[in-house]
């Protein structure tokens, strides 16, 4: 009986330390195959920064927040433009190029001429993750040579759609020359056309060196404008295009920027 209880527990040893080493072998597996990608917060990349800020915002002293909008130039961005320019107030418009930049060029060319900042959001809005390197490269590239025919400007930012991207997208993104932009606000705007709503979500998200994510392009959101900015000034923010909030930082490319 001694015998046979040594063997059963030598068993259940042995059954035990195999399991163990499956666990470890799939955990260095997983840990071997996660995409990462380099990345930084906005507020980190300034801190490493030396030198003086170009204009008359530093947000390494006042209270910044970045506001950003997706998808357009649309019918809607017109009204949003005169807000900012009433406000005396800049942001970056990450733009489209299907259905947008192809059908609204003299609504981007304004954009750019009033000094706000222009990113790139892709050709037709794909999870740029799904795509191999040639394509994930086509839909930017041919974003970017549309952008620069229109406005004289290459772009050096750009938003993945959905926010996705991996070490592929990055590198793709460096080689390009432009730099991934996410966001720490997020109104969902795309799910409804309650102004209020969309105010009350970007005030409670909002905090100092965020980044905002609006769409210019839906029912709801230009209307909100207004109040979010009035509401921001109330609680002393400074809003800023995210080139201005990562100064004297450069935008680096292929670097993911997320607050």
């Amino acid at each position: 009986m001694l015998f046979k209880a040594r063997t059963r527990r030598s068993r259940i040893l042995v059954a035990v330390a195999t399991a163990a080493v499956v666990v470890v072998a799939v955990a260095v597996t997983l840990a071997l195959t996660v995409t990462t990608y380099e990345h930084t917060s906005p507020r980190a990349a300034r801190d490493k920064a030396s030198g003086s800020v170009t204009g008359d915002v530093d947000c390494r002293r006042a209270k910044c927040v970045a506001l950003s909008f997706d998808g357009g130039p649309s019918p809607t961005t017109p009204k949003l433009l005169d807000i900012l320019k009433q406000q005396h107030l800049h942001a970056t418009f990450f733009v489209q190029g299907r259905g947008h930049i192809s059908k609204y060029p003299g609504i981007l060319r304004r954009i750019a001429q009033e000094g706000d900042e222009i990113g790139n959001h892709t050709w037709t809005h794909p999870r740029l993750t799904d795509l191999d390197e040639a394509g994930a490269r086509a839909e930017l590239t041919r974003t970017q040579n549309a952008i620069e025919r229109i406005t004289g400007t290459r772009p050096v930012l750009m938003r993945p759609p959905e926010g996705r991207t991996d070490r592929k997208v990055a590198k793709v993104c460096r080689e390009l020359g432009l730099a991934q932009v996410l966001w720490s606000v997020t109104a969902k705007d795309y799910e409804t056309t309650d102004s209020a709503l969309i105010t009350k979500r970007v005030l409670e998200q909002t905090h100092r060196d965020g980044i905002i994510l609006l769409h210019d392009l839906h029912k709801g959101t230009v209307p909100a404008v207004p109040g979010i900015l009035k509401a921001l000034k109330e609680r002393g923010y400074t809003v800023v295009t995210v080139s201005q909030l990562l100064a004297p930082a450069k935008p680096q490319p292929g670097m993911v920027y997320r607050p």
